[in-house]
């Protein structure tokens, strides 16, 4: 593992662009192995991803509190690496919170103050962001905030905020992009009294689901390299390659995460079947809609309600995704729900489910505008307005308590890109012009910009003074300099 990763040349003049047929995959153009394996070296018998729905997908532990005194949960994470079995029979080397592989779910309540004590058990500094929580900057995780190997960090949350799904993830500036992608993200559940009171599924019926893209090598390691836009073809859900999952004919709450690092994924059920959206990234939307798709970039998030009572006992519905790259043998198959039984299910959905708070006036306005090199040079940049992250420059300074209109460009032709502000949610106003649809009407944290897109957000600063940073979410876009600082005084 290195601090940084030279960008693949010529790569970046591809990236994304099978991201950008919705309706159907584009197929895997094609990128050589970075580096000679041991097992090429060997003559070893290369590892093989198994056939789709042949594991099945796990559920993720949840983490339990050593402590739950003084009003507070108190808990005790080392950051460590060990060997966990991805494809079957190979044990593979991952970055853990605990040696959970995926990370594990943190189940928070909103006003209940959780304080997380991270012991880093690497041989590199690391950085824990809480991403969509409202904190203070020395809890942010930011990405030049770290702490080294054998030292401890604990950061505190007061969950001072509404419920929502969050997630938290490595943020070392130049290493995120990697950390990530061999395993340092874990899921962060923050509910509130209002989403309790609702006749949602809940229990065994609430399912948090990872889901992400892989590249390995013939011995069934982990292969990173920066901005390896077509080698990360393996789609693991909670860490499984294309697994199965049996479940009830009865309504599941599915609580989905799009923790790749360059991936988006458009989410469908085989047989064009409806799922019924109730969230996003800052928690419940007013009032559900059904739909038969849904999308996620990197680090958004989507609550959905699936109703397998439609179904009799025998049926198999693939959760397909219809985005490339990568051929639909590769990428497109990400798992298979196996109706097993029937169980009665007292749930619902109810028709409203929230009431988001009003939107101040907006007294001022930004225009912010993402962008990446696409010349085909060796080492492209990734931008913020025209700049190189710099961790000592101020890009944009805020009044504390003001609410502020941001439009956020992406100027690539090609490159697809996503914006992530820390600290706040924020509404999204417009795409492009015209009015959001349903999926982007809740509270967001993260937004997708395919090239050429423009959001109008609202977004207001009311609780924390300090530094705090706003970047593509691509994270290896981000550690190329993809990002920003804004400080609110």
């Amino acid at each position: 593992m290195v601090t940084r990763r030279s960008v693949l040349g010529g790569a970046i003049a591809a990236t994304g662009a099978g991201l950008l047929t919705a309706g159907g995959l584009t197929p895997l153009l094609g990128a050589g192995s970075a580096q000679a394996t041991a097992a090429d070296a060997a003559g070893a018998k290369p590892v093989t991803v198994p056939p789709p729905f042949t594991v099945r997908m796990p559920t993720l532990p949840v983490l339990s509190p050593i402590s739950q005194l003084g009003g507070q949960d108190t808990y005790a994470v080392t950051i460590r690496e060990v060997a966990r079995e991805i494809i079957p029979g190979v044990q593979t080397k991952v970055l853990t919170y605990d040696g959970h592989f995926p990370g594990p779910v943190l189940r928070a309540r909103s006003g209940r103050k959780v304080v997380i004590r991270h012991r880093n058990a690497l041989t590199m500094p690391v950085s824990v962001h809480l991403h969509g929580g409202s904190v203070s900057p020395e809890n942010d995780g930011g990405p030049m905030d770290t702490f080294g190997p054998g030292t401890s960090r604990t950061y505190s949350y007061p969950n001072q905020q509404p419920g929502a799904g969050l997630w938290f993830h490595d943020h070392a500036h130049h290493m995120e992009s990697e950390h990530v992608f061999r395993g340092l993200s874990a899921t962060y559940l923050l509910s509130d009294d209002n989403e309790r009171s609702l006749p949602l599924p809940a229990g065994q019926y609430e399912v948090p689901i990872a889901l992400r893209d892989a590249r390995f090598d013939e011995a069934g390691q982990l292969v990173y390299v920066m901005d390896d836009v077509f080698g990360r073809t393996t789609i693991l859900a909670n860490g499984r390659p294309s697994p199965y999952f049996e479940v009830a004919a009865r309504k599941y709450r599915f609580r989905l995460l799009n923790s790749s690092n360059m991936r988006f994924f458009q989410l469908r059920l085989s047989d064009g079947g409806q799922m019924v959206q109730i969230g996003t990234d800052g928690g419940l939307l007013e009032r559900p809609f059904t739909t038969d798709t849904v999308g996620l970039s990197p680090a958004e998030r989507a609550d959905v309600v699936i109703d397998f009572s439609r179904y009799p006992v025998g049926t198999k519905i693939v959760l397909e995704n219809t985005l490339g790259p990568g051929t639909p043998d590769q990428v497109g198959k990400v798992l298979r729900f196996d109706v097993v039984r029937t169980a009665s299910d007292p749930s619902r959905v109810p028709d409203a489910l929230r009431t988001l708070p009003a939107m101040a006036t907006a007294t001022v306005q930004r225009n912010i505008v993402l962008s990446m090199d696409e010349d085909g040079r060796q080492e492209p940049r990734g931008l913020m307005d025209g700049q190189v992250w710099d961790h000592q420059r101020i890009d944009q300074t805020i009044a504390h308590g003001t609410s502020e209109i941001w439009t956020v460009t992406n100027a690539n032709k090609i490159v697809p890109h996503n914006f992530h502000m820390h600290l706040v949610q924020f509404r999204v106003l417009e795409r492009n012009g015209a009015p959001v649809g349903p999926a982007e009407a809740g509270l967001k944290d993260t937004v997708r910009l395919f090239p050429g897109e423009t959001v109008k957000l609202h977004a207001t600063f009311d609780t924390y003074k300090g530094t705090y940073v706003y970047h593509c979410h691509l994270l290896d876009h981000s550690a190329m300099g993809m990002m920003a600082n804004f400080r609110i005084r």
